[in-house]
């Protein structure tokens, strides 16, 4: 067996279709065959099982990929730390988020990092979903992911770092804007402005909410929390966002932000592949950030 016939092993597996990862890959479905094979002739056993749409590993092809998986990750780390000393940088740190998180929860750390750390390489990447998070993790196309903490995933370590209570943001016109919190009885069928629908925060609220017994309608969608007020402010609606650091600067004198003391908070932090595998640079860069959100204010 061979580094890539695991690599596409592994890639097969996450995928569930062998076509995909020929497509991924710019090559033919027996070429990505060919190397299942190989494997399988190799280890003496079937490693997928096909399903009515798609493949699935079996159980030997379960351990066979979790095992390929991290020595795959560990092997490109230990790549990208020896290309590093050739070229004399100190590390590369690879972050997977978005502007809106960068620029409220890393903003500072970002800064106290590059002056303690100036020359590791610093690269922040937008992933659409948690899903393509943690397949970037496992496969060490990236060190870290800033999400939102949900269920445990096979193969990736969570680290919560800080809680965020949910707000109602309303006009300081809204019928609602004199009151200190709002309790379940006043938000029931409040229409609201919506996150994202596939969103892990967006999850968590509805999870929160139907705990409360609480349900909203929604008649308006955005893309992130920065939008949901800007819209609150120009009066389309209501917004529930979390409590994210500068909220208070990013609201402004035109919106009142009304604690929900019964909805759950939401829990945001780091994913990773392995802490204990994480490079100098890497677990430098999660630790200002932890360090930076935890800090009294």
């Amino acid at each position: 067996m061979t580094l890539d016939d695991l690599r596409v092993f592994v890639a097969v597996c996450r995928a569930g279709s062998l076509s995909a990862v020929a497509r991924e890959l710019g090559c033919t479905q027996s070429a990505v065959s060919q190397h299942v094979k190989r494997l399988e002739r190799e280890t003496g056993v079937a490693l997928l099982e096909r399903q009515p749409r798609g493949v699935s590993p079996t159980q030997a092809g379960r351990v066979l990929e979790q095992a390929a998986a991290e020595g795959i990750a560990g092997l490109d780390l230990a790549v990208r730390r020896l290309r590093d000393l050739v070229s004399g940088e100190e590390g590369h740190v690879r972050v997977a988020t978005g502007a809106t998180t960068v620029r409220h929860f890393m903003s500072d750390a970002v800064v106290e990092f590059r002056r303690r750390h100036p020359r590791v390489s610093l690269e922040f990447r937008t992933v659409s979903s948690g899903r393509g998070s943690f397949d970037a993790l496992a496969d060490g196309t990236l060190d870290l992911a800033w999400i939102t903490l949900g269920p445990p995933v096979r193969g990736i370590e969570q680290r919560a770092v800080v809680e965020l209570p949910w707000m109602l943001a309303v006009r300081r016109d809204d019928p609602l804007a004199g009151r200190d919190r709002v309790a379940p009885d006043d938000l029931a069928g409040l229409r609201v402005i919506r996150l994202p629908p596939n969103s892990a925060s967006a999850a968590q609220l509805e999870a929160a909410c139907a705990e409360a017994g609480v349900r909203f309608a929604y008649d308006t969608s955005v893309a992130d929390w920065d939008t949901a007020l800007l819209l609150a402010e120009l009066g389309v609606g209501r917004a529930v966002v979390p409590a994210f650091p500068g909220l208070e600067r990013s609201a402004d004198g035109a919106l009142r932000l009304l604690p929900l003391p019964a909805l759950r908070p939401l829990t945001v932090g780091w994913a990773v592949r392995r802490w204990d595998a994480l490079s100098p640079a890497a677990r430098a860069f999660a630790d200002t950030v932890i360090r930076q959100r935890r800090a009294p204010r």
